[in-house]
């Protein structure tokens, strides 16, 4: 199956990450390259941010959050259980700032990839 550059395949069918279309994710990793992207976030919430759009388009072997490997493309319930871990540690007030960061920006590009948000990361 061939796919063009917006993420359809020649039958038409849209790829999806989560509830997104693939092209939708691979904008939203792109924009936190852009040299305005980083003017009101930190280094370790675009980082965070950048590898679960990774992961979740399938171009990381290693969830952001948890560490955990699973072949090819993350299903919404594997991208859904990564969101539910990164709360947990959002939730757990003792761990170091940067890393916090990091997980909030894992937790926010994964719960728009889910569709739990609207905002982008």
């Amino acid at each position: 199956m061939t796919v063009t550059a917006v993420g359809k395949s020649q039958q038409g069918a849209v790829r999806r990450v989560g509830v997104r279309a693939y092209a939708e994710v691979e904008l939203a990793a792109e924009s936190l390259t852009a040299p305005e992207a980083g003017r009101d976030r930190s280094p370790h919430f675009s980082a965070g941010a950048s590898a679960a759009y990774r992961w979740a388009a399938g171009r990381a072997h290693s969830s952001p959050v948890t560490g955990a490997s699973a072949p090819g493309k993350p299903d919404l319930h594997l991208l859904t259980a990564e969101v539910d871990a990164a709360v947990v540690q959002l939730d757990d007030r003792t761990g170091q700032d940067s890393n916090r960061e990091y997980v909030r920006g894992a937790h926010d590009a994964l719960a728009w990839v889910c569709g739990y948000s609207d905002q982008l990361a």
